[in-house]
């Protein structure tokens, strides 16, 4: 049996709700950092290093959020989100190309959805991975062969992704809290492998 959960001095809720309250207040944060886009994969990656630490002891708030964040935005944080940017735009150009009527379209289009489907899972697991926080291209290396020796890992990442997607489209206004979820289900796949 489990010994009863304490609640720290003005908690409220106690301390899985306050864990709650946490992620969504660092998907919010999340979420308004990645509107310049190019920022996408610093502000993922400095979330899921914010709830990561969740699990460590150490406090996942927006403030602590944004402290890591502050000395992220380096070259390699933006050429990353330049890369990401760029990939998407090529993948929605090529899936348009395919709809166009061009002859073999269905299976380029096949192959590129699977081709869209891999990065996105590689670039998702990169950002959980801690490397993430100082050498993308390691990171980027890691996530590969973990999409590739752990495939239902990778099954889960879709799950998380369709998941966020799937709330985002049936309330608009969890758009905006949808990162903080995913930051966490990216996180806790990433120390499941760990």
């Amino acid at each position: 049996m489990s010994e009863p959960q304490t609640r720290e001095p003005g908690e409220v809720f106690g301390p899985r709700m306050t864990l709650f309250a946490d992620v969504l207040s660092v998907g919010l944060a999340t979420a308004v950092m990645c509107l310049p886009l190019v920022t996408v994969p610093a502000a993922l990656s400095s979330a899921c290093a914010v709830l990561r630490g969740a699990g460590e002891g150490r406090p996942a708030t927006a403030g602590r959020y944004f402290a890591v964040l502050r000395g992220r935005l380096r070259a390699g944080d933006l050429a990353a989100g330049l890369v990401a940017l760029a990939g998407a735009l090529l993948f929605v150009a090529d899936l348009a190309l395919a709809g166009a009527g061009l002859p073999g379209a269905p299976l380029f289009a096949v192959v590129a959805a699977a081709i869209g489907v891999g990065a996105l899972v590689v670039g998702l697991r990169a950002c959980a991975r801690p490397e993430s926080l100082t050498d993308w291209p390691a990171a980027v290396r890691e996530a590969a062969r973990d999409a590739v020796r752990d495939v239902g890992g990778s099954g889960l990442v879709l799950l998380a992704v369709a998941t966020a997607a799937l709330c985002a489209w049936m309330l608009v206004p969890l758009a905006f809290l949808a990162p903080g979820p995913l930051a966490m289900a990216l996180a806790a796949i990433d120390v499941r492998r760990s």
